[in-house]
């Protein structure tokens, strides 16, 4: 994870979160009048979208150096949603989702579209894209599954606004009906469970009668892909439930060998 961030990002962060941080607390509550409030106090000038700062530090930099000595050993601060342009540091688990390296990686005929693969312009939509085109989600899944919107920003009771990357519905082959968010990074970002569990929480409100197979999916390089099947355990953890890696190839990449061993590892 990159360490480059301005400096007004963190400071105006530390700053808000000494204000109200005492020693032992587990949540510190703020809302956007006070991001605000402290960026004028400090005399900070905001982005376009203020929201681009808490963005930052929730999935791409690590919080300031200062704020990270006050986490107690296995535990760490996260910035989740709370309610509508209210947000809380929380000290949760310290939980990772990142690929395994030593996975067998699997190899795909790649079906994306040469005029896609040329015009993509981030990585989130590019691997969104390689996703959609290939049908990772029903290979990985097992299942059929349909895209039925990118981009859903929706408001989650108790979390505020929140944004899902991309959202499909699904079927089986017994009838059972799915609805499967989709949270997609590349670059310097990291997978999130914090996305992952605003996620799962929107898809229970909103879809209450599908079952919810909530996926993450990272670039590993520009044609291999680490997905990722995730649900909440009973202490409200994100854990894996599967992690699978494709490499996306040319139909003359995949020898007799390769075969072979698909055979093999499927039953």
């Amino acid at each position: 994870m990159s360490k480059r961030l301005p400096n007004r990002y963190q400071a105006l962060v530390e700053d808000l979160f000494f204000t109200s941080f005492k020693k032992g607390a587990t949540a510190i509550a703020f809302t956007r009048d006070e991001l605000l409030a402290t960026a004028d106090k400090l005399g900070i000038k905001m982005p376009k979208n203020p929201g681009d700062v808490l963005y930052s530090f929730r999935y791409r930099y690590p919080l300031p150096e200062r704020i990270l000595k006050t986490q107690p050993g296995k535990m760490e601060w996260v910035i989740e949603g709370a309610g509508r342009a209210m947000y809380e540091f929380r000290l949760v688990p310290i939980n990772r989702i990142a690929p395994n390296e030593s996975l067998v990686t699997i190899k795909i005929p790649d079906a994306t579209p040469e005029i896609i693969a040329s015009n993509s312009l981030s990585d989130e939509q590019a691997l969104l894209a390689r996703v959609r085109y290939n049908r990772l989600i029903d290979i990985f899944l097992g299942i059929t599954a349909y895209s039925l919107q990118n981009h859903l920003r929706t408001t989650v009771k108790g979390l505020g606004q929140i944004e899902i990357d991309e959202v499909y519905t699904g079927i089986d082959r017994h009838g059972c009906q799915f609805i499967i968010p989709v949270q997609a990074k590349g670059g310097n970002d990291q997978l999130s469970t914090v996305q992952a569990k605003q996620d799962i929480a929107c898809c229970a409100e909103k879809f209450p009668n599908l079952v919810c197979r909530a996926i993450s999916a990272q670039f590993m390089d520009h044609s291999k892909i680490a997905m990722f099947e995730l649900c909440l355990d009973s202490s409200g953890l994100v854990k894996t439930v599967e992690e699978r890696h494709y490499c996306l190839v040319q139909a003359d990449q995949i020898g007799a060998s390769d075969l072979e061993r698909y055979r093999f590892t499927s039953h």
